[in-house]
C-alpha cells in the first residue's frame, strides 16, 4: 500500500512539473541561436484575442515561410532606406526603378523566381493593424531597413470564404533578413515594431502582380475575391478603403491591432 502511495505521488508530481513547463513555455521565445533577441510577447489587449509575436527564426515560421540566405542585399537596403519615402500611413509601390537597378537586383531575382520576370517594389510607413488578408499564386519575399511584424494566417483556415482572426500568428522579422512568404500564407501590409522608425520592406513578386484590376467571368468566389491582378484579398468590415473600394468581407472577429502590445514590450 506505501509503495502504490509513493508511485500515485511520484507520477502527479510529473504531470504537475509537465503542465506548469507547458505554461512556461508558451511564454518563452522558441527561435534557435540565429535570433537576434527574445521575442515572444503576449497581449491581451482590445482586438488581441492573447496573441504572441514570435520570431521567424522560431519553429511555428516554417508553416508560413522561411530566410533566405546566399544573397548580397546591403545595396537594395541602402536604395531602400535613402530613395523611399516613410509616409505616415501606409505606401505601397508595386515596381520601383531605384529597386530593380541596383547591382544585386537581378541576380536576386532571377533566384527568387527561378528565371521568371520579376519586380521589386516597397510597402513603407506605419501600421499596427491587420485590416485584410491577401494571397497569390506565388511566394512574396520581405526584407526590411528595421525591425518590422508580419501578420499571417493559413489559406487552408478559410473555411466558407471565411476567416476568423484567431487564426492570424504573428512573426517579427528582424532588420536586413530576406524572408519568403509563401503562395499559401495568408499576408498583408506589415506593422511596424518601433512607432519612430516605422518600417520599410522591399516587397519581391512575379511581374504585374498588383498592378491593376484583372476582369473575370465572375463564375466562382475566387473571382469574388480577386481585387487585383494575381491578388486575392479577404478584407474585415473595419478596413473601410479596401472595402469601399470592392473587397470582399471575409475576415471574422475582432481586427487586430497591436498598438498596445508593441507600447508595452518595445525596447527602448
Amino acid at each position: 500500500m506505501f509503495s502504490k502511495t509513493l508511485l500515485a505521488l511520484f507520477l502527479i508530481s510529473i504531470l504537475a512539473s509537465q503542465i506548469f513547463a507547458k505554461k512556461w513555455y508558451e511564454y518563452e521565445d522558441s527561435s534557435d541561436e540565429e535570433s537576434d533577441d527574445d521575442w515572444s510577447w503576449r497581449g491581451k489587449g482590445k482586438g488581441n484575442s492573447n496573441l504572441v509575436i514570435h520570431s521567424v527564426y522560431d519553429e511555428e515560421f516554417k508553416e508560413y515561410g522561411r530566410i533566405v540566405k546566399g544573397y548580397s542585399v546591403k545595396e537594395i537596403l541602402n536604395v531602400l532606406e535613402t530613395k523611399t519615402p516613410l509616409p505616415d500611413g501606409v505606401e505601397y509601390v508595386a515596381e520601383d526603378y531605384n529597386l530593380m537597378s541596383t547591382s544585386e537586383s537581378e541576380d536576386l531575382g532571377t533566384s527568387l523566381y527561378g528565371g521568371l520576370p520579376y519586380q521589386l517594389g516597397y510597402c513603407n510607413g506605419h501600421n499596427t493593424k491587420l485590416n485584410c488578408l491577401e494571397y497569390h499564386r506565388d511566394s512574396e519575399y520581405n526584407l526590411g531597413t528595421e525591425d518590422f511584424i508580419l501578420l499571417l494566417a493559413k489559406l487552408s483556415d478559410v473555411e466558407n470564404n471565411k476567416i476568423n482572426s484567431n487564426k492570424v500568428k504573428a512573426f517579427k522579422c528582424p532588420k536586413g533578413v530576406l524572408v519568403e512568404v509563401y503562395a499559401t500564407t495568408l499576408h498583408y501590409a506589415p506593422c511596424h515594431t518601433d512607432p519612430n522608425k516605422g518600417f520599410k520592406v522591399l516587397v519581391a513578386l512575379p511581374k504585374g502582380t498588383n498592378v491593376g484590376i484583372t476582369e473575370t467571368a465572375n463564375r466562382n468566389m475566387d473571382d469574388r475575391k480577386l481585387f487585383a491582378t494575381n491578388k486575392w484579398l479577404l478584407a474585415h468590415k473595419d478596413a473601410t478603403s479596401e472595402v469601399e473600394n470592392g473587397a470582399y468581407i471575409g475576415i471574422t472577429g475582432k481586427n487586430i491591432d497591436i498598438a498596445n502590445l508593441i507600447k508595452k514590450n518595445r525596447r527602448y
